[in-house]
Order: C-alpha cells, then sequence, then structure tokens
C-alpha cells in the first residue's frame, strides 16, 4: 500500500498493509459544523456581554432611562411647583432618615448662643447638637446642626429625597423630569448626526470624484470651527427652546460619522460583493443602502454611543450658560445653573444634578468603549 520510491520516514514506510483501508469515493465527505453560523453582530453582541464594565454600564442607562419616565410620576411633587417656604431643604429619606442618613439635618453655622433658646427662630426639637462653640467680637456664637425640617416649620411626614431648591421645588423631581429632556435632545440630536452623516459619507465614499472633493470641502469647513462654540453662536441667534437645540447639535455634529462612513465606503466600493451587485445592473442607491451600508455600520454605532454623551455634555453646557432649555423647563444644566448661587451651603443643588451628568455620560462612554473592542475584528480570539 506504501509506495517504497516515495522518501518517507521509516516508521510510516514500514506499515503493514493490513492497517490501510480502500475508501470509495461516495464515502469522501465534509465535516459537518456541529455549531450554528454566528453573524458579525451576534457574535459581536457575545463578546460585548463579557465586558463586565459595559455590561454594568449598560443597565446603568436603562436605569436612568426607567427612573427618567417613572419617578416624577410617583414623587406626589410636581417638577415647577413652588412652595418658598420649604427652599433649600437638605436630601430627607424614610428608613435612612432612622440611621442618621439623609435625616434632614443642616449645619448652621455663625448662631448667637443666646438665640437657641428663642423658640420663634428654632423651635423644639429643631436642635440636634451643638457642634463647635466660640466667641466673635466677644459674643459667644456656635455652630450648631439643626433638624432643617423642624427648623422650617415643615409638617411631620414631609419628605423630600434630594432635597428642595432656592424655590421650595422638589429636586428629585425636576432632576429626573430633566433626564427626560436632556435625553431626548441627545438622542435626537445623535439620530439627526447619524441620518446626515451616513447619507452624505456614503455618497462621498461610493462616487468619489469631484462628488467626493465638495463633500469634503464642506466637511472640512464645518470642521474648521470647534463645534460647541458653533452651536453657541448659532444659538445666540435662535430663541432658546428645546427644538432649537434639538436642530442645532443635530445639525452640526454629523461630521464625525460622515469621515468615518465615507472610509468604510471607500474600502468597500472595490470588494468582490460590490462588483458583483454593479454587474447584475443594480441601481446605486440599492448597491449603498442593501449592500454597502449594512458592512459601514459598525464603527457608526460606536460614534453613536459617544455621540450621545457628547451632546448630554453639550446641553448642559448650553443650558448653563443660558442659552439652553428655557425655564421652567428643567434640564441638568438647567438645574446646575440655577444651584450655583448656593453651593456653598446647599451642596445637594450641585451635587445630585452633577452626579447624574457624570454617570450618564460615563455609562454612555464605557458601552461605547465596549462596543469598538467587540466590533473591531482584530480583537477576535
Amino acid at each position: 500500500m506504501v509506495d517504497k520510491h516515495i522518501n518517507l520516514p521509516e516508521e510510516i514506510r514500514d506499515l503493514p498493509d493490513s492497517l490501510f483501508e480502500l475508501v470509495q469515493v461516495e464515502d469522501i465527505k465534509d465535516e459537518k459544523f456541529k455549531t450554528k453560523p454566528i453573524g458579525f453582530f451576534k457574535d459581536a453582541t457575545i463578546r460585548l456581554g463579557k465586558s463586565r464594565v459595559s455590561v454594568i454600564s449598560f443597565w446603568m442607562i436603562v436605569a436612568i432611562i426607567l427612573l427618567a419616565i417613572i419617578v416624577p410620576n410617583i414623587t406626589g411633587y410636581v417638577y415647577t411647583a413652588q412652595n418658598v417656604s420649604q427652599k433649600n431643604l437638605p436630601p430627607k429619606i424614610p428608613y435612612l432618615e432612622d440611621i442618621g442618613i439623609a435625616d434632614g439635618g443642616r449645619l448652621l453655622t455663625n448662631r448667637k448662643k443666646s438665640s437657641l433658646e428663642d423658640k420663634s427662630r428654632f423651635p423644639e426639637g429643631s436642635v440636634i447638637k451643638i457642634v463647635k462653640e466660640y466667641e466673635a467680637n466677644g459674643v459667644p456664637v456656635v455652630d450648631v446642626l439643626v433638624d432643617y425640617y423642624v427648623y422650617a416649620g415643615v409638617p411631620d411626614g414631609v419628605y423630600h429625597w434630594f432635597g428642595t431648591d432656592y424655590l421650595g421645588r422638589d429636586l428629585c423631581t425636576r432632576l429626573f423630569r430633566g433626564a427626560r429632556i436632556s435625553l431626548l435632545i441627545a438622542f435626537f440630536a445623535v439620530i439627526t448626526n447619524v441620518i446626515i452623516g451616513v447619507i452624505y459619507g456614503s455618497i462621498a465614499g461610493y462616487y468619489g470624484g469631484k462628488v467626493d472633493m465638495v463633500i469634503l470641502r464642506l466637511i472640512e469647513i464645518v470642521m474648521c470651527f470647534p463645534s460647541f462654540f458653533l452651536i453657541l453662536t448659532l444659538m445666540a441667534f435662535l430663541p432658546p427652546s428645546i427644538w432649537n437645540i434639538m436642530v442645532a447639535i443635530g445639525l452640526l455634529g454629523w461630521t464625525g460619522i460622515a469621515r468615518l462612513v465615507r472610509g468604510e465606503f471607500l474600502r468597500l466600493r472595490e470588494s468582490d460583493f460590490a462588483t458583483a451587485a454593479r454587474a447584475t445592473g443594480l441601481h446605486d442607491g440599492w448597491i449603498i443602502f442593501r449592500h454597502l451600508l449594512p458592512n459601514a455600520l459598525a464603527p457608526v454605532w460606536v460614534s453613536a454611543t459617544f455621540g450621545v454623551a457628547g451632546a448630554i455634555l453639550t446641553e448642559s453646557g448650553l443650558s448653563f450658560l443660558g442659552f439652553g432649555v428655557p425655564p421652567p423647563a428643567a434640564s441638568w444644566g438647567e438645574v446646575l445653573k440655577q444651584s450655583q448661587t448656593y453651593i456653598t451651603y446647599a451642596w445637594w443643588l450641585v451635587t445630585f444634578p452633577g452626579a447624574a451628568i457624570f454617570i450618564t455620560v460615563t455609562a454612555f462612554n464605557l458601552v461605547g468603549e465596549g462596543l469598538r473592542d467587540a466590533m473591531d475584528p482584530r480583537l477576535r480570539q
């Protein structure tokens, strides 16, 4: 069975004929796949699920969206309702107050010690403890920790989980109501960016030549100016409104996605499947949107995720500077703007909206990084 004239190792050349078996042609078959085929996006989803940081960040985003929908409807307060008698109340949460957390306590500094006996100024049960005693110009003064709800004459059973602002509005209600506006603006702006960027990028990358040159010059003109200042300039000529912010961010933030799509189309348009599609007589629109675009969407998804985080920061910056959402509507930037005067003694007015912006933006960025790694074929194992 073994050809002796072929230069083979001795252990193979001396094998006995009994070990060999003739195989008929009809018995030669390819090995069947034992697993189901996995497409690109399914494979990317599986790989993304292996990143704990990205998965946790994704569920944090889902939680923020659900809270934005639910919380303003269950707090029992209206986000525009004012009650000046309850202004600047610190956070107070049921059950947590029993262990000294979010119990409505607030430190009052530089108060005359004799004033503690005045029940009109310090009602019964309002003083928790005297933190510090000292003299100022020979007058005994104290820093005193008080139950600010009792001190302000707030009825029993009233709770403000994130405190109140300078007009007595419930901050928790305003914060999650503001989340609706901030997320709505961000998602709308990114969707607009994607639509415009995909259209311009696909046309430039597919046709090339003069069309590509004209679109590239347009992109370069827009990118010559810092996007935030360009949006700020546009908003200076438009009346403040949610719609105008959406339009401003959406119309001026598409250049990055357009460049990504253009680059992908330049790579894909000469591929075999694109050549075959043109050879069959398909029109350009069908080739662009049915064959090329699905293969160029991976970087678009990643860019869009990062874009949501950028749009939230842009909207917050515009509102903080007074070019954003007009009052009494609440967005995270608007809440921060109204709180800056009281930062020295009402920490909750800045801490909670600042934390909301930080957590949301960080979560979107971490999900974007996870998508980037999951959709990068060079990182497949």
